[in-house]
């Protein structure tokens, strides 16, 4: 998974300063996971551990739909970008469901309800997995975009 943290954030690290500083976040993301499946291999889970977790897993998410997924459609509505809206309108959906998966895992971790390990590391491996496929959607998304709008503005000039 961080391989293709790295691999997004040298494709796509110019587009914009606000794509940079998410993917950034990303990165981040999952560094605190890895963190965290690491204590999942102690006896005890480490409850800072997860907290920190918890903390970068809402700010990558909210990230994403307030600001990020906002300046990706407003570019591709400046850009008179058709494929680009289409393809938001296909992916923003499951990207959705992802996120409730990750906002309900944080409330129940806020609530105490995720300190038995052999849940939480069943849940853990499945969020690892949508958030794997989240980064995939979310990198197919800006490659699209940025292409689109590399071009026409080459074009332009």
């Amino acid at each position: 998974m961080l391989e293709s943290c790295q691999n997004a954030q040298e494709r796509w690290g110019g587009v914009h300063l606000l794509i940079d500083r998410w993917l950034q976040e990303r990165q981040e993301l999952v560094a605190a996971f890895a963190a965290i499946s690491e204590t999942q291999r102690a006896p005890s889970a480490n409850a800072q551990t997860l907290q920190r977790f918890c903390e970068v897993l809402v700010d990558y998410v909210s990230a994403g739909h307030f600001e990020v997924y906002e300046q990706l459609t407003n570019e591709a509505k400046a850009f008179g970008d058709q494929r680009g809206l289409e393809l938001a309108k296909q992916i923003y959906p499951r990207i959705e469901a992802i996120t409730e998966v990750a906002l309900s895992f944080n409330d129940r971790c806020d609530n105490g309800d995720c300190r038995d390990s052999v849940p939480l590391n069943e849940e853990l491996n499945r969020l690892g997995q949508l958030l794997h496929e989240r980064f995939e959607l979310e990198d197919c998304l800006i490659e699209v975009l940025h292409n689109a709008h590399q071009q026409q503005a080459t074009a332009a000039l």
